[in-house]
């Protein structure tokens, strides 16, 4: 199909098809063939084109048959039907779609080369989150991005990350699983850098003054910390894409890991073709995104679960569940490297690059949200880090690190179900009540 529009690609350089990411592998092995037998006869080109990149987009996703909730949402919505069904369909409907960008995303890279694709990779690796940070933000829901983006960090590190050790370990059990230990370093101390920067603004509470007293200095320590945090970001991504590439770039071993997948070394649909594509996907994702946050007090209410809990656990498995899919597929082929890729490459995207422009952006807009993430929150953050750091120290892996690392989010999961902290509105900011937070602040 890309032939159409730009001409035979097959002439791309080796070193252009090798701006493949551990982001694209991942999504790549929940890709399926289209077989264009049908759309080959219609003898008009235009329309052949067009029924081409339709195939291509809509059912070139082993999730395809989930793109069925996007209409249902829609229509539930301007149907008035109950709050919960629509945050449910929403929800089942990103699900494709965060995967379908991942994949238009590698399109457009084979056009414009490695570098330039792995920026629009590390720009749009977690648009779901960062669209649903922004609006959230619009309806002055600062507590929802906080814990959406909190569960996002702890779901890579401990769920996805977890479930891959493990399953890989148990479909390897014969073998000594080995990953480069390198990446993980790099990813390691970006989150410690990350943690710091929350670590600290938590610490003016125990300062000895006020919560008054307090309140501005948390809030421009925060705003400098993701300054800070946005510097290193940037470091980071002039590390991975041009000083230390070799140290990020997955193997390029034989075609049969995909199975019957698709082949990523050529392009399948235009540029044009994946960028128009790639605008419309990301509309849609805003649009649901705009019904999981007008919707998550009702379904919270509706199925008895704390918001807490539906932010940090139930959004970031949903959101990314094709992600997660991906690194667990490529853990039981005996390729951690791609896995560990996935999982730190995301949770370092997030505490690096969506964190901090989540409270730029809310500065920008005149609403005061800052690091502190609460004494609780905080803890889970640093003993995850810490645990996965810990996982990964000696660049070897079996299921009982897996094991561990899975207990470790059903035991944080549970604490958020249990945990049930109400919110009210104040003014611009979504926040807890003075006596609410006094009596936390006390435990």
């Amino acid at each position: 199909m890309a032939e159409l529009e730009n001409g035979n690609m097959k002439g791309l350089s080796k070193e252009m098809r090798h701006g493949r990411t551990a982001h694209n592998m991942s999504s790549s092995s929940l890709r399926k063939k289209s077989h264009l037998t049908l759309v080959n006869r219609v003898r008009i080109g235009f329309l052949r084109s067009f029924l081409a990149n339709l195939q291509e987009v809509l059912l070139g996703t082993k999730l395809s048959v989930l793109f069925l909730a996007i209409p249902f949402a829609i229509v539930a919505h301007y149907c008035h039907f109950r709050n919960p069904w629509i945050f449910a369909l929403s929800l089942l409907g990103i699900t494709p779609l965060a995967e379908r960008v991942s994949f238009l995303t590698e399109q457009i890279a084979c056009y414009t080369g490695p570098t330039v694709g792995g920026l629009l990779n590390a720009t749009c690796g977690n648009a779901t989150e960062m669209i649903i940070a922004i609006l959230a933000l619009a309806n002055h829901k600062v507590s929802v991005v906080k814990y959406s983006l909190l569960g996002s960090i702890l779901s890579n590190l401990l769920l996805v990350l977890g479930s891959s050790l493990f399953c890989g370990g148990i479909a390897n059990i014969s073998k000594q699983q080995k990953f480069d230990r390198r990446q993980a370093d790099v990813n390691s101390l970006l989150l410690f850098l990350g943690l710091l920067c929350h670590v600290l603004p938590l610490m003016f509470k125990f300062s000895g003054k006020s919560a008054e007293q307090t309140a501005v200095g948390t809030l421009q320590l925060s705003r400098a910390s993701c300054i800070v945090m946005l510097i290193a970001y940037i470091a980071y991504l002039i590390f991975q894409l041009w000083t230390h590439r070799q140290l990020f770039e997955t193997p390029e071993e034989e075609d049969d890991v995909f199975d019957d997948d698709v082949s990523d070394d050529t392009p399948i649909i235009g540029f044009w073709s994946g960028f128009i594509w790639l605008v419309l996907m990301t509309g849609i994702i805003a649009v649901l995104s705009e019904y999981v946050v007008a919707t998550i007090e009702d379904a919270s209410n509706s199925w008895g679960l704390s918001i807490n809990f539906i932010s940090v656990i139930l959004l970031p498995i949903v959101g990314n569940a094709a992600e997660h899919a991906g690194a667990i597929i490529f853990a039981f082929k005996n390729k951690l490297d791609i896995s560990l890729g996935v999982a730190l490459g995301s949770a370092t995207q997030i505490a690096m690059f969506v964190v901090p422009t989540s409270v730029i952006v809310a500065w920008i807009m005149g609403i005061d949200m800052d690091l502190d993430l609460n004494i609780l929150e905080t803890s889970t953050l640093a003993i995850s880090i810490l645990v996965t750091a810990f996982t990964l120290q000696d660049g070897t892996s079996h299921y009982m690190k897996g094991l561990v690392l899975l207990l470790c989010y059903v035991v944080i999961g549970a604490c958020f179900f249990v945990f049930k902290t109400p919110f009210i509105n104040r003014g611009a900011n979504l926040e807890l009540s003075t006596s609410q937070g006094q009596e936390i602040f006390r435990i």
